[in-house]
Protein backbone atom coordinates (compact mmCIF):
# COMPACT_ATOMS: atom_id res chain seq x y z
CA UNK A 1 0.00 0.00 0.00
CA UNK A 2 1.31 3.44 -0.97
CA UNK A 3 0.60 6.17 1.59
CA UNK A 4 0.88 9.93 1.05
CA UNK A 5 1.75 12.31 3.87
CA UNK A 6 0.02 15.69 4.17
CA UNK A 7 0.50 18.45 6.69
CA UNK A 8 -0.19 22.16 6.93
CA UNK A 9 2.18 25.10 6.83
CA UNK A 10 2.29 25.54 10.62
CA UNK A 11 4.62 22.53 10.91
CA UNK A 12 7.25 24.88 9.38
CA UNK A 13 9.16 22.11 7.63
CA UNK A 14 11.55 23.66 5.07
CA UNK A 15 10.56 23.22 1.42
CA UNK A 16 13.67 21.22 0.51
CA UNK A 17 12.93 18.68 3.26
CA UNK A 18 9.28 18.43 2.21
CA UNK A 19 10.37 17.72 -1.35
CA UNK A 20 13.02 15.23 -0.29
CA UNK A 21 10.58 13.24 1.87
CA UNK A 22 7.55 13.70 -0.45
CA UNK A 23 5.52 15.65 2.11
CA UNK A 24 2.50 17.53 0.79
CA UNK A 25 1.68 20.86 2.44
CA UNK A 26 -1.55 22.87 2.65
CA UNK A 27 -0.95 26.50 3.71
CA UNK A 28 -2.85 28.52 6.28
CA UNK A 29 -3.09 32.25 5.60
CA UNK A 30 -2.23 35.48 7.35
CA UNK A 31 -4.32 38.56 6.57
CA UNK A 32 -3.16 42.18 6.71
CA UNK A 33 -6.24 44.33 6.12
CA UNK A 34 -7.40 43.43 2.61
CA UNK A 35 -4.25 41.48 1.72
CA UNK A 36 -4.15 37.71 2.25
CA UNK A 37 -0.93 35.71 2.08
CA UNK A 38 -0.50 31.94 2.13
CA UNK A 39 2.32 31.36 4.61
CA UNK A 40 5.38 29.45 3.42
CA UNK A 41 4.19 30.15 -0.16
CA UNK A 42 3.53 33.89 -0.55
CA UNK A 43 5.19 35.25 2.59
CA UNK A 44 8.21 34.12 4.59
CA UNK A 45 8.66 34.40 8.34
CA UNK A 46 11.23 37.17 7.87
CA UNK A 47 8.91 39.16 5.60
CA UNK A 48 6.06 38.69 8.06
CA UNK A 49 7.89 40.11 11.08
CA UNK A 50 9.03 43.11 9.02
CA UNK A 51 5.47 43.67 7.80
CA UNK A 52 4.06 43.56 11.35
CA UNK A 53 6.38 46.41 12.38
CA UNK A 54 4.92 48.70 9.71
CA UNK A 55 1.22 47.98 10.29
CA UNK A 56 -0.98 49.68 12.92
CA UNK A 57 -3.03 46.54 13.59
CA UNK A 58 -2.15 42.93 14.16
CA UNK A 59 -2.95 40.61 11.24
CA UNK A 60 -5.53 37.85 11.47
CA UNK A 61 -5.21 34.25 10.33
CA UNK A 62 -7.39 31.76 8.49
CA UNK A 63 -7.46 28.02 7.93
CA UNK A 64 -7.36 26.42 4.47
CA UNK A 65 -10.64 26.12 2.55
CA UNK A 66 -12.00 22.55 2.49
CA UNK A 67 -11.85 22.72 -1.30
CA UNK A 68 -8.05 22.83 -1.18
CA UNK A 69 -8.01 19.59 0.79
CA UNK A 70 -10.49 17.97 -1.59
CA UNK A 71 -8.42 18.95 -4.63
CA UNK A 72 -5.21 17.67 -3.06
CA UNK A 73 -6.75 14.37 -1.95
CA UNK A 74 -8.27 13.81 -5.41
CA UNK A 75 -4.87 14.37 -7.02
CA UNK A 76 -3.16 12.05 -4.55
CA UNK A 77 -5.76 9.36 -5.27
CA UNK A 78 -4.21 8.95 -8.73
CA UNK A 79 -0.98 7.54 -7.24
CA UNK A 80 -1.71 6.64 -3.62
CA UNK A 81 -4.01 4.28 -1.73
CA UNK A 82 -4.15 6.26 1.50
CA UNK A 83 -3.31 9.63 3.06
CA UNK A 84 -2.06 10.32 6.56
CA UNK A 85 -2.61 14.01 7.24
CA UNK A 86 -1.16 15.62 10.35
CA UNK A 87 -2.38 19.03 11.47
CA UNK A 88 -2.06 21.66 14.15
CA UNK A 89 -4.15 21.30 17.26
CA UNK A 90 -7.90 21.20 16.69
CA UNK A 91 -8.20 23.33 19.81
CA UNK A 92 -6.70 26.37 18.09
CA UNK A 93 -7.71 25.88 14.45
CA UNK A 94 -10.35 24.17 12.35
CA UNK A 95 -7.72 22.84 9.92
CA UNK A 96 -7.86 19.28 11.27
CA UNK A 97 -11.67 19.25 11.08
CA UNK A 98 -11.41 20.53 7.49
CA UNK A 99 -9.15 17.64 6.55
CA UNK A 100 -11.56 15.14 8.15
CA UNK A 101 -14.53 16.62 6.28
CA UNK A 102 -12.64 16.63 2.96
CA UNK A 103 -11.59 13.03 3.47
CA UNK A 104 -15.24 12.02 3.69
CA UNK A 105 -15.96 13.80 0.39
CA UNK A 106 -13.26 12.12 -1.70
CA UNK A 107 -13.53 8.66 -3.26
CA UNK A 108 -10.73 6.30 -4.21
CA UNK A 109 -8.40 7.07 -1.32
CA UNK A 110 -8.67 6.55 2.43
CA UNK A 111 -7.79 9.56 4.60
CA UNK A 112 -6.36 9.08 8.09
CA UNK A 113 -6.38 12.40 9.97
CA UNK A 114 -4.15 12.94 13.00
CA UNK A 115 -4.66 15.79 15.45
CA UNK A 116 -1.17 16.71 16.68
CA UNK A 117 -2.78 18.65 19.57
CA UNK A 118 0.13 21.09 19.19
CA UNK A 119 1.81 23.13 16.44
CA UNK A 120 5.08 24.40 14.90
CA UNK A 121 7.99 21.99 14.47
CA UNK A 122 6.66 19.81 17.30
CA UNK A 123 3.79 19.05 14.93
CA UNK A 124 6.53 18.64 12.34
CA UNK A 125 8.17 15.88 14.42
CA UNK A 126 5.11 13.73 13.72
CA UNK A 127 5.19 14.62 10.03
CA UNK A 128 8.87 13.75 9.57
CA UNK A 129 8.46 10.43 11.35
CA UNK A 130 5.37 9.61 9.28
CA UNK A 131 7.12 10.52 6.03
CA UNK A 132 10.07 8.26 6.77
CA UNK A 133 7.70 5.39 7.53
CA UNK A 134 5.64 6.03 4.39
CA UNK A 135 8.80 6.03 2.29
CA UNK A 136 9.59 2.63 3.83
CA UNK A 137 6.14 1.43 2.69
CA UNK A 138 4.71 1.11 6.18
CA UNK A 139 0.92 0.90 6.28
CA UNK A 140 -1.19 3.90 7.33
CA UNK A 141 -2.29 1.94 10.39
CA UNK A 142 1.34 1.38 11.41
CA UNK A 143 2.06 5.08 10.91
CA UNK A 144 -0.93 6.15 12.99
CA UNK A 145 0.09 3.74 15.76
CA UNK A 146 3.60 5.24 15.82
CA UNK A 147 2.19 8.79 15.99
CA UNK A 148 0.08 7.84 18.99
CA UNK A 149 3.15 6.32 20.62
CA UNK A 150 5.14 9.50 20.01
CA UNK A 151 2.43 11.57 21.66
CA UNK A 152 3.30 9.96 25.01
CA UNK A 153 6.79 11.52 25.11
CA UNK A 154 6.36 14.78 23.19
CA UNK A 155 6.84 17.90 25.31
CA UNK A 156 6.84 21.58 24.38
CA UNK A 157 7.03 24.89 26.24
CA UNK A 158 6.89 28.44 24.94
CA UNK A 159 8.08 31.73 26.42
CA UNK A 160 6.33 34.82 25.07
CA UNK A 161 7.46 38.41 25.38
CA UNK A 162 3.94 39.82 25.22
CA UNK A 163 0.72 37.95 26.00
CA UNK A 164 -1.44 40.58 24.31
CA UNK A 165 -1.08 38.76 20.96
CA UNK A 166 -2.62 35.61 22.44
CA UNK A 167 -5.28 37.59 24.27
CA UNK A 168 -6.38 39.52 21.18
CA UNK A 169 -6.35 36.38 19.09
CA UNK A 170 -8.50 34.51 21.59
CA UNK A 171 -5.98 31.65 21.73
CA UNK A 172 -5.11 31.78 25.44
CA UNK A 173 -7.81 29.65 27.03
CA UNK A 174 -9.50 30.76 30.25
CA UNK A 175 -6.89 33.37 30.99
CA UNK A 176 -8.34 36.85 30.57
CA UNK A 177 -7.75 37.86 34.19
CA UNK A 178 -4.43 36.06 34.15
CA UNK A 179 -3.37 38.01 31.07
CA UNK A 180 -4.37 41.33 32.59
CA UNK A 181 -2.18 40.81 35.63
CA UNK A 182 0.82 39.32 33.89
CA UNK A 183 1.71 41.60 31.02
CA UNK A 184 4.93 42.54 32.81
CA UNK A 185 6.21 38.97 33.13
CA UNK A 186 7.53 36.35 30.70
CA UNK A 187 5.05 33.51 31.10
CA UNK A 188 5.89 29.97 30.09
CA UNK A 189 3.02 28.36 28.19
CA UNK A 190 2.23 24.84 27.07
CA UNK A 191 -0.55 22.87 25.40
CA UNK A 192 -3.10 21.11 27.59
CA UNK A 193 -6.19 19.44 26.12
CA UNK A 194 -5.36 20.94 22.70
CA UNK A 195 -5.22 24.60 23.79
CA UNK A 196 -2.46 26.94 24.95
CA UNK A 197 -2.52 27.58 28.68
CA UNK A 198 -0.12 29.15 31.20
CA UNK A 199 2.39 26.78 32.79
CA UNK A 200 4.29 29.14 35.09
CA UNK A 201 4.70 32.90 35.50
CA UNK A 202 8.34 33.98 35.55
CA UNK A 203 9.72 37.48 35.94
CA UNK A 204 12.50 37.67 33.34
CA UNK A 205 13.20 36.30 29.88
CA UNK A 206 16.42 34.60 31.02
CA UNK A 207 14.71 32.88 33.95
CA UNK A 208 11.84 31.77 31.74
CA UNK A 209 14.20 30.17 29.23
CA UNK A 210 16.20 28.54 32.01
CA UNK A 211 13.00 27.05 33.39
CA UNK A 212 12.25 25.50 29.99
CA UNK A 213 15.79 24.09 29.88
CA UNK A 214 15.27 22.59 33.35
CA UNK A 215 12.15 20.82 32.12
CA UNK A 216 14.06 19.54 29.10
CA UNK A 217 16.89 18.29 31.32
CA UNK A 218 14.45 16.10 33.25
CA UNK A 219 14.08 13.97 30.11
CA UNK A 220 17.49 14.56 28.52
CA UNK A 221 19.40 13.48 31.62
CA UNK A 222 17.98 9.97 31.21
CA UNK A 223 20.52 9.51 28.41
CA UNK A 224 18.11 8.01 25.87
CA UNK A 225 18.18 9.13 22.19
CA UNK A 226 16.00 12.20 21.68
CA UNK A 227 15.11 14.81 19.07
CA UNK A 228 14.73 18.42 20.22
CA UNK A 229 14.23 21.81 18.66
CA UNK A 230 14.75 25.40 19.68
CA UNK A 231 12.01 27.48 18.05
CA UNK A 232 12.25 31.24 17.66
CA UNK A 233 10.09 34.15 16.55
CA UNK A 234 12.60 36.21 14.54
CA UNK A 235 15.54 35.50 16.88
CA UNK A 236 17.77 33.24 14.71
CA UNK A 237 21.09 34.21 16.31
CA UNK A 238 19.80 33.49 19.81
CA UNK A 239 18.45 30.12 18.65
CA UNK A 240 21.78 29.19 17.05
CA UNK A 241 23.67 30.05 20.21
CA UNK A 242 21.31 28.01 22.38
CA UNK A 243 21.54 24.97 20.12
CA UNK A 244 25.34 25.18 20.07
CA UNK A 245 25.44 25.22 23.88
CA UNK A 246 22.93 22.41 24.32
CA UNK A 247 24.44 20.17 21.63
CA UNK A 248 27.69 20.18 23.58
CA UNK A 249 25.92 19.37 26.83
CA UNK A 250 23.65 16.66 25.42
CA UNK A 251 25.51 14.76 22.66
CA UNK A 252 22.83 12.03 22.59
CA UNK A 253 20.15 14.54 21.51
CA UNK A 254 19.59 15.51 17.87
CA UNK A 255 18.98 19.27 17.89
CA UNK A 256 17.37 21.32 15.14
CA UNK A 257 16.53 25.00 14.83
CA UNK A 258 13.04 26.01 13.77
CA UNK A 259 10.86 29.11 13.83
CA UNK A 260 7.38 30.43 14.49
CA UNK A 261 6.14 31.49 11.06
CA UNK A 262 3.43 34.02 10.20
CA UNK A 263 0.32 32.21 11.44
CA UNK A 264 1.71 31.08 14.79
CA UNK A 265 3.81 34.26 15.06
CA UNK A 266 0.63 36.32 14.81
CA UNK A 267 -0.54 34.79 18.08
CA UNK A 268 2.79 34.58 19.94
CA UNK A 269 4.46 37.82 18.83
CA UNK A 270 8.06 38.56 17.89
CA UNK A 271 10.66 37.46 20.42
CA UNK A 272 8.84 34.33 21.54
CA UNK A 273 11.06 31.30 22.09
CA UNK A 274 10.05 27.70 22.46
CA UNK A 275 11.49 24.25 22.88
CA UNK A 276 10.01 20.91 22.00
CA UNK A 277 11.34 17.35 22.18
CA UNK A 278 10.47 13.67 22.11
CA UNK A 279 12.16 10.36 22.91
CA UNK A 280 13.32 8.63 19.75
Amino acid sequence: MKTAIVTDSTAYIPKQIREQLHINMIPLSVIFGQETYAEEVEITAEQFYEEVKTKPNLPTTSQPPIGEFVELFENLAKDYDAVVCIHLSSGISGTYQGAVAAGEMVEGIKVYAFDSEISAIIQGFYVLEAAEMANDYKSPEEIMDRLQEMKKSIRAYIMVDDLSHLQRGGRLSGAQAFVGSLLQVKPVLHFVDKVIVPFEKIRTRKKALNRIFELFAEDANKGVPMVASIIHANRPEEAEQLVAEMSEKYPHVEFIISYFGPVIGTHLGEGAMGMGWYIK
